[in-house]
């Protein structure tokens, strides 16, 4: 079984990413901003408890995150694998998550992340917006914060896995098959 952590700043195209992934290799795409978005929009107890954070553009709490992380990891199956979209975002919840990857009998084997310049990673997130409607990528000023929140917590957790030996950078600048082809590159690469 193969688990990718698919990682970057916002507007840097990890679900687009994923999708393609998804469709070559067969792998489950777990996006917590996704699965997020859906409680929030179904008003559930998760969703209001976190709807503040994400309409500032900050990080869910770990815990939340970590809980439902554990819960769809204790229920996966047999499958190719895994891309998690958005997860770990913070050196505790890539912890927790080697933990509860361990207690399942599963690992990490690669973080592929997505590297984009902010200008274009803002430019991105505003267009999306006109289509998408989401209020968090319409405002240039959440926008810029998601980035600095991303700098601040996030990009961190790649010096996590680094450590592991299983990080990689990925220009994420180019046509979306470009991109896509250097992600394809490094996952044959520890498939083989």
């Amino acid at each position: 079984m193969l688990n990718i952590v698919l990682f970057g700043p916002p507007g840097a195209g990890k679900g687009t990413q994923a999708d393609k992934l998804v469709a070559k290799y067969g792998l489950n795409h777990i996006s917590t901003g996704e699965v997020i978005r859906e409680e929030i929009k179904n008003n559930t107890p998760l969703g209001q408890s976190v709807k503040d954070y994400i309409e500032r553009g900050e990080l869910a709490p770990d815990e939340l995150v970590i809980n439902m992380i554990a819960e769809y990891v204790k229920k996966c199956g047999e499958c190719a694998g895994h891309i998690y979209d958005g997860f770990p975002r913070t050196t505790h919840q890539a912890e927790e998550f080697d933990k509860i990857m361990k207690q399942n009998g599963f690992s990490v084997d690669l973080m592929l992340s997505l590297e984009v310049p902010d200008e274009e990673l803002i430019k991105r997130l505003l267009l999306r917006g006109k289509d998408s409607g989401r209020a968090d990528d319409c405002n240039e000023g959440v926008i810029r914060n998601r980035i600095e929140v991303y700098k601040a917590q996030t990009a961190i957790v790649a010096d996590f896995y680094d450590k592991q030996n299983k990080h990689v950078a990925i220009n994420g600048i180019g046509t979306i098959d470009e991109i896509f082809d250097r992600l394809c590159q490094e996952i044959d690469r520890i498939k083989k």
